[in-house]
């Protein structure tokens, strides 16, 4: 029964992807991350660990605590900082699924990637919407940034286990 075991875990993998892209869509339109998207990929990832992985799922629940928590701390240090919200709570839902899918290990890359994806995105904008555009108070949508980090880094970090030998880096 390999086959069949690998078909499953392609659909897994499938439905992974369309979700990040229809997140990331949803996201970029109307800077809101679904509760009924976001809640599933967490638990499909967790699933998924459990029936292909299990013994890394202890590193998924810990990704999906890891996840939301590190987004949750970051959003009181803004608000405390700037009496305003600077993420949403999709946004640390988006990346605590993303730690179920990819474990507490590659949180750091994820975010390094989508955190630079996101200053290029915005400096990009900056550029092309000179005066309209102001960095400081325009809310930017983030989850295509997670989304693309989840799709990118997450996948290549699981995928080729040298690049663990590298989180001495960050």
């Amino acid at each position: 029964m390999p086959e069949l075991s690998s078909l499953m875990a392609l659909l897994f993998i499938i439905v992974h992807i369309g979700l990040l892209l229809r997140l990331a869509w949803i996201d970029y339109q109307q800077m809101l991350l679904p509760d009924k998207l976001t809640c599933p990929l967490l638990w499909l990832g967790l699933l998924y660990q459990l029936c292909f992985a299990a013994e890394v799922l202890a590193d998924a629940v810990l990704g999906a605590i890891g996840g939301y928590l590190s987004l949750w701390l970051l959003y009181w240090l803004y608000f405390f900082w700037r009496r305003c919200e600077g993420l949403g709570y999709g946004d640390m839902k988006l990346f605590a699924a993303l730690g179920a899918w990819h474990g507490w290990q590659s949180l750091q890359w994820m975010m390094l990637a989508a955190a630079s994806t996101a200053l290029v995105c915005a400096l990009i904008a900056k550029l092309l919407f000179k005066r309209s555009l102001s960095l400081t108070t325009t809310p930017l949508p983030f989850g295509p940034n997670l989304a693309i980090a989840g799709g990118s880094v997450g996948w290549i970090y699981t995928s080729f286990p040298q690049f663990k030998n590298l989180n001495f880096l960050l």
